[in-house]
């Protein structure tokens, strides 16, 4: 999508602002339907970091993402052009890779459509 849809930078920015991170959202991106909970980026950013940390083969990369939680880096755009998912699953079938949910950053400009809310699959 070269045009980002405004509400959905809108929805972005208000995420950013109240540091909230309780809004469900799934996208459809080329090749991919991911759903999960809208996470201001610093939030993100730290989770990643400390799953990072966790790992003894990951842990030298947790310093970019900490770095970049505490504001070391530049300062952030006016409006926000990606957003960080948490507890997201890429749609595949009938379920959710993975199942316990990931951290995602997607470019907005890439969103092609979306919806409100977090998608899910029952055995019903």
């Amino acid at each position: 999508m070269s045009n980002p849809d405004a509400l959905l930078v809108d929805i972005a920015a208000m995420v950013e602002s109240e540091r909230s991170n309780q809004m469900p959202l799934t996208v459809v991106v080329p090749g991919a339907v991911i759903t999960g909970r809208l996470a201001p980026e610093r939030l993100w950013h730290e989770r990643v970091a400390e799953v990072l940390a966790a790992s003894d083969h990951l842990k030298p990369f947790a310093a970019l993402f900490a770095t970049s939680a505490t504001g070391d880096t530049a300062p952030p755009a006016t409006r926000p052009t990606h957003l960080h998912l948490h507890v997201a699953r890429i749609l595949q079938g009938s379920f959710g890779l993975p199942h316990t949910g990931g951290m995602y950053r997607i470019a907005i400009a890439d969103v092609s459509s979306w919806t409100v809310g977090d998608l899910s699959y029952s055995d019903q």
